[in-house]
C-alpha cells in the first residue's frame, strides 16, 4: 500500500503521547542506555516516527552530538542527500583532521561540486564518513537518528552501513526507523552496527486505540464506534486517528450495519490502485466489501460470474490478500474494504446488497442485506429484520441483534404494531447485553424525546439507568420521572423499584433500604406476573441479606432458585445463580462455588452476554484466589480487567480484584496502583459499597508491601464504612485479619484485640469457619506480642491445619509464615521452608519473596541430633510408606486422601503413626528427610 508522505505518521505527535508502546520503549531505552543501536520497523502509519522522536527526546539533554536525517520517496534518487543532512552542519568541525583525499571526496559529495561517485571515489568516501564519525565521537558520544530508512538514497545508505560495521567500540549509536511489511527488515539492519536491536511495532489493541483517540481530543465516541474504528484501522494509529477525525467532524454517523465513513484523505491513500482495475472487477470488489464473510462461491451466487479472474487481478495489485488455500476473499487491509464501499455511489451499494440478500446462505445475513438494499419504510422488511434480530439473540450474538433491531426500527412505519420505538428499545436492551452501554443509552435518550406510551418510556428509563453502571448518582433525576411514567401499573412499578434497590445500595450505601426496595419490587412483579423482574429482585434481596448476615438469606435464595426460571436471568450476573454462588463462597464451599461460577461463565459466553462475562470472570478469579491458586487467579483477573476497560463495564470491581490478585501472585506496586485507581473511580461515582472494597484492596496491598501504618489507615476506613452500610458478615470483605495483623505490627494491641473479638462474634454467629481461622491467626500474633509464645505457637499450628482442610491455600501458607516468624523470636529450631513451599505451591510470589528474605536474615540454627535417614522408611507399613512418600512430594492431606482413595481422617491417623515411628514431629520433618537434611 503506497502512503503519501504527509500521511505517514499521525499529525501533532508528541513524545508524551506515545500510546501502548511501554514495553517496546523500555526495551529500546535499555538497548540505547547500554551503548547499542536500535532499528524500529513496521508498516506505514504504525507509529515508528512517534516512537523514534520519543527515544530521541530521551537523549536530547545528554552531552552528545545528534545527527539527523529524514528521507522522502520523492528525493531518494538524489545521491548523497541523506549524507548531507547528517554531516553537512558538522563536517567543518573535523574536516582538517581528514587525509586530503578523504576530505576532497567528502566535500565533493556534500556540496555537489565536482563529480564524486561511489564508483569513482568509493574507498575515499567510505573512509571519510568513518573518519568523521570517529572524530566527532572523540569529543563526545554521537547519536545518528535516521527516519524512513527505506527512502535513503542508495549512496548514503551504503556509506552509513560501511561506517556502522566498522565502528567497533567507538561511542556512535544509530537510532533508525524503516517501513517494512511482515518481518522483512534484514536489509535495513545492514545500515546499522552488528548486534543492533530490531524492534517491530505491532498494531494497537482496542483499548490503546481508544486512549489514542482520547489523547487527540476525539472524545465522546461510543464504544461501539471505537470498536469499529479499531476493526477498520486494524490497530494502525494513523488510520485510527483519521477515522476518528472524520467521525468527530461528520454530524451524520453511519447507519446501522454500514461500514464507517472513510475520509477522502484515507480513500486516496488506499485506493490509488483502484483505477487500474476493470469496471467489472471493481463491481466484484464492491460486492465483496459489502459482504460479511465474502467467498468466491458467494460472489458467484451474487451474479459475479468472473469472480476468480477479477479477484486475481485485484490481488495482483495488492488490494486483496492472496489465499492459496481456502475460499475466502480477504482484503489486504480492512481499510481498503471500507474505503471502497465509501467511494461507491449509493445506488451501486444498494445493488450490491440486493444481490447479496438472495445469495447469502445465512438468514440473518440475508436480512441485513435486504435492509441495506431498501430505502424508506417497509413493514415486511421490518418484520424480517425483527425476526433475524431474535435469531441473533438466540444464537448468543446480542451485538448483531442490536444492529438488526435498529435496522428494523428504521424500516418500521410509524403506525405499525410493534412500533419503531418499541423495536429501538429492544435494540437498546440487546446493546446492554452486548456491553455496548453507550449505544444503548443514546438509543434510549432518543426514544424518550418522542415516546408517549408509558411502557415505552419506563423501558427507556430503565436502559438509561442500567447504562450508568455504578455511577447511579449521575442519573438520579431519572428515578422520579420513571415513577411518574409508571403510574399505578405494578409491572412498570416493579421495574422502577428494582432499580431503586440498586440506588439505595450504591448511592445511599444503605443495605436495609436496598433490601426493602428489592422485596417490594419482587411483590409487585409477582402480582403483575412478571417472573423475570421478580427473579432479579429476589436475587438482589438474597445478596443483600447474605452480605448483611440476615437470617432470611437462605430462604430468599431458595425462593429465587424456585421454578419457573427465566433462562437469561438464571445466568445473569445479578440473577439467582450469582446469589447462590455468593452464598457458597462466603460459606467456605469453595469447590461448589467454583463449579457454579464456571457453569455460569460458560453459559453467558454462549449467549454473548458480555457484561455478565466480565463479572463472572472476576468472580472465578476471586474463587481461585481464595483457594490459593494465585497464578490462575491473576490470569483471570487480568482478563476481566482488560474486558472491563474495553467495554467500560465493571471497571472498579475488576481493578480492585486484580489488585488483590497482583498483591498475592504478581506485582505489589501494580496492586497498589490498581487499588488507588479503583478507589478514585468509586469515589467519583459516589459508590460507597465499592469505596469500602477498594480501600480493602489498598489495605491488603499495603500490608504485602510492608506498610503497616498505611494498612491501618485504609482498613480503619473500611471498618467505619461497613458499620455504616450495615454489613455484619465478615466473609464479605475478609479484611479483618489484615487489619488486626497490621495493628499488631504498629503496636496497637488493644485495637487489634477489639477487631478480633467483634469479628469472632460475627463469624461464630454465621458459621464462617475460614474467618474464624484467620482471626485466630491474628490472635496468635497478639499473644506472641504479649509474651505468650507457647500458646501462640500452638494456636498457629492449629490455624494452619484448619485453613489447609478448608482449602484456603494462601491463608494456610500465611499461617506457616507467621509460625516460622514466631519461632525466630525464641530459643530453639526454626525454618521458613514450610512457608516457602506452600507459597511456591500457591504461586504467591510476593509472599514467597518475603519468606526467602526472612530465611536469609535468620541466624544459623543449632545442629540437632542426627535425623532418621531414608532407610528408616523401611520400617513403616505399606500404607504409611505411601502416605509419607506423598508428603515428601508436597501433597496436602486432602490430596493424599484423593490419590489413595481413603478419608482425610485416615491420612491424619496414618501420619501420627509415621511421626511416632520416625521420631519426628511434623510433616515438615518428612520433607527434610526426603531432602537428606537434618531435623531442626
Amino acid at each position: 500500500m503506497t502512503v503519501r508522505r504527509d500521511f505517514e505518521e499521525p499529525a501533532r505527535c508528541r513524545p508524551d503521547l506515545v500510546i501502548g508502546r511501554e514495553e517496546l520503549l523500555a526495551g529500546a531505552r535499555e538497548q540505547l542506555a547500554g551503548g547499542g543501536s536500535v532499528l524500529l520497523h513496521g508498516p506505514a502509519g504504525i507509529g515508528k516516527s512517534t516512537v523514534l522522536r520519543a527515544l530521541a527526546a530521551d537523549n536530547a539533554g545528554a552531552p552528545r552530538t545528534v545527527l539527523r536525517c529524514s528521507a522522502t520517496e520523492s528525493e531518494s534518487h538524489l545521491p548523497f542527500l541523506a549524507l548531507a543532512d547528517l554531516l553537512g552542519l558538522v563536517v567543518d568541525e573535523v574536516s582538517d583532521r581528514l587525509p586530503a583525499a578523504q576530505r576532497t571526496a567528502l566535500e565533493s559529495a556534500l556540496t555537489g561540486r565536482g563529480e564524486s561517485t561511489l564508483q569513482r571515489d568509493g574507498l575515499a568516501l567510505r573512509l571519510a564518513v568513518l573518519s568523521v564519525l570517529r572524530a566527532l565521537a572523540a569529543e563526545r558520544p554521537v547519536l545518528v537518528v535516521a527516519d524512513d530508512l527505506q527512502w535513503l538514497d542508495p549512496a548514503s545508505a551504503e556509506l552509513l552501513g560501511f561506517a556502522a560495521r566498522r565502528l567497533g567500540d567507538t561511542p556512535v549509536q544509530l537510532l533508525c526507523a524503516a517501513r517494512t511489511e511482515g518481518q522483512e527488515y534484514d536489509r535495513h539492519l545492514r545500515a546499522l552496527p552488528p548486534d543492533s536491536l530490531a524492534v517491530r511495532l505491532n498494531p494497537l489493541s482496542r483499548t490503546q486505540v481508544s486512549a489514542l483517540l482520547d489523547h487527540r481530543g476525539y472524545t465522546g465516541l461510543p464504544r461501539s464506534t471505537v470498536r469499529d474504528i479499531h476493526r477498520t484501522s486494524a490497530g494502525n494509529p494513523l488510520f485510527a486517528l483519521e477515522l476518528g477525525r472524520a467521525l468527530a467532524e461528520d454530524p451524520t454517523p453511519p447507519r446501522p450495519g454500514e461500514p464507517l465513513h472513510v475520509p477522502t484523505s484515507l480513500r486516496a491513500l488506499v485506493l490509488n490502485r483502484l483505477d487500474m482495475l476493470s469496471d467489472e472487477a471493481r463491481r466484484t470488489l464492491l460486492v465483496a466489501s459489502a459482504g460479511a464473510r465474502p467467498t468466491l462461491a458467494l460472489l458467484h451466487a451474487a451474479g459475479r460470474d468472473n469472480a476468480e479472474s477479477e479477484t486475481a487481478q485485484a490481488a495482483a495489485l495488492g488490494l486483496l490478500a492472496t489465499e492459496p488455500e481456502g475460499p475466502a476473499v480477504r482484503f489486504a487491509h480492512p481499510l481498503i474494504s471500507a474505503a471502497l464501499y465509501a467511494e461507491a455511489p449509493a445506488q451501486e451499494r444498494r445493488t450490491a446488497h440486493a444481490a447479496l440478500s438472495t445469495a447469502a446462505s445465512d438468514p440473518i445475513e440475508r436480512a441485513r442485506h435486504l435492509a441495506l438494499a431498501t430505502s424508506g419504510t417497509d413493514p415486511e422488511v421490518a418484520a424480517t429484520l425483527a425476526e433475524a434480530a431474535a435469531q441473533a439473540r438466540d444464537r448468543g450474538a446480542p451485538s448483531m441483534a442490536a444492529s438488526l433491531g435498529l435496522l428494523a426500527a428504521r424500516h418500521t412505519p410509524a403506525d405499525s404494531v410493534p412500533g419503531p420505538d418499541e423495536r429501538r428499545l429492544q435494540a437498546a436492551e440487546d446493546a446492554i447485553t452486548a456491553g455496548e452501554v453507550d449505544l444503548a443509552r443514546d438509543i434510549a435518550r432518543e426514544a424518550l424525546t418522542r415516546a408517549t406510551v408509558p411502557a415505552d418510556r419506563v423501558r427507556a428509563w430503565m436502559v438509561v439507568i442500567e447504562s450508568a453502571g455504578q455511577a447511579l448518582g449521575d442519573v438520579d433525576a431519572a428515578f422520579p420521572q420513571a415513577l411518574a411514567d409508571a403510574g399505578d401499573d405494578p409491572r412498570l412499578l416493579a421495574l422502577v423499584h428494582y432499580q431503586l434497590a440498586w440506588r439505595g445500595l450504591v448511592v445511599q450505601g444503605d443495605f436495609a433500604q436496598g433490601r426493602e426496595e428489592a422485596a417490594h419490587a419482587a411483590q409487585l412483579a409477582a402480582r403483575a406476573g412478571d417472573r423475570r423482574t421478580e427473579l432479579l429482585a429476589l436475587a438482589f434481596q438474597a445478596q443483600t441479606e447474605t452480605l448483611m448476615g440476615h437470617p432470611d438469606a437462605p430462604a430468599t435464595i431458595k425462593r429465587a432458585l424456585k421454578e419457573p426460571q427465566d433462562p437469561q436471568v438464571a445466568c445473569h450476573h445479578n440473577g439467582p445463580g450469582l446469589a447462590r454462588f455468593r452464598w457458597l463462597l462466603m460459606s467456605d464451599q469453595l469447590t461448589e462455588a467454583r463449579t457454579t461460577v464456571t457453569a455460569l461463565l460458560r453459559e453467558v459466553r454462549r449467549r454473548g452476554m458480555v457484561e455478565s462475562e466480565v463479572h463472572f470472570l472476576r468472580l472465578l478469579a476471586e474463587t481461585e484466589l481464595r483457594s490459593g491458586h494465585c497464578g490462575r487467579a491473576l490470569d483471570l483477573a487480568r482478563e476481566s480487567l482488560r474486558m472491563a476497560r474495553d467495554t467500560g463495564i465493571g471497571r472498579v470491581a475488576s481493578a480492585l480484584l486484580t489488585s488483590f490478585a497482583e498483591a498475592s501472585g504478581g506485582d505489589v506496586d501494580r496492586a497498589l496502583a490498581l487499588a488507588r485507581e479503583a478507589l478514585e473511580h468509586a469515589e467519583e461515582d459516589g459508590d460507597q459499597m465499592y469505596v469500602s472494597r477498594a480501600l480493602a484492596a489498598l489495605g491488603h496491598a499495603q500490608l504485602v508491601a510492608g506498610d503497616a501504618p498505611g494498612t491501618v489507615r485504609s482498613l480503619r476506613r473500611v471498618r467505619e464504612l461497613e458499620q455504616g452500610l450495615g454489613i455484619t458478615d465478615p466473609a464479605r470483605g475478609r479484611w479483618h485479619g489484615d487489619l488486626a495483623e497490621a495493628l499488631v505490627r504498629t503496636g496497637e494491641l488493644a485495637e487489634a484485640q477489639d477487631v478480633i473479638d467483634v469479628t469472632r462474634e460475627q463469624a461464630l454467629r454465621l458459621g464462617r469457619e475460614s474467618v474464624l481461622a484467620v482471626v485466630d491467626r491474628a490472635q496468635a500474633l497478639v499473644r506472641a506480642r504479649r509474651g505468650e509464645h507457647e500458646a501462640a505457637l500452638g494456636q498457629l499450628t492449629s490455624v494452619q491445619d484448619r485453613l489447609g482442610k478448608l482449602g484456603y491455600g494462601l491463608e494456610e501458607a500465611r499461617a506457616a509464615f507467621a509460625l516460622a516468624s514466631l519461632r525466630t523470636r525464641r530459643p530453639g529450631p526454626t525454618s521458613y521452608d514450610e512457608a516457602a513451599r506452600l507459597f511456591r505451591r500457591c504461586r504467591a510470589l510476593p509472599w514467597l519473596r518475603q519468606a526467602e528474605a526472612a530465611a536469609m536474615t535468620t541466624p544459623p540454627e543449632p545442629v540437632a541430633a542426627p535425623a532418621p535417614t531414608l532407610d528408616a522408611l523401611d520400617g513403616l507399613a505399606s500404607m504409611e510408606r505411601q502416605v509419607a512418600a506423598l508428603v515428601m512430594e508436597g501433597a496436602t492431606n486432602r490430596e493424599i486422601a484423593a490419590r489413595l482413595f481413603i478419608s482425610v481422617k485416615t491420612v491424619e491417623a496414618t501420619l501420627t503413626r509415621v511421626y511416632r515411628k520416625l521420631g519426628i514431629r511434623s510433616r515438615v520433618d518428612i520433607v527434610r528427610l526426603a531432602a537428606g537434611r537434618r531435623t531442626k
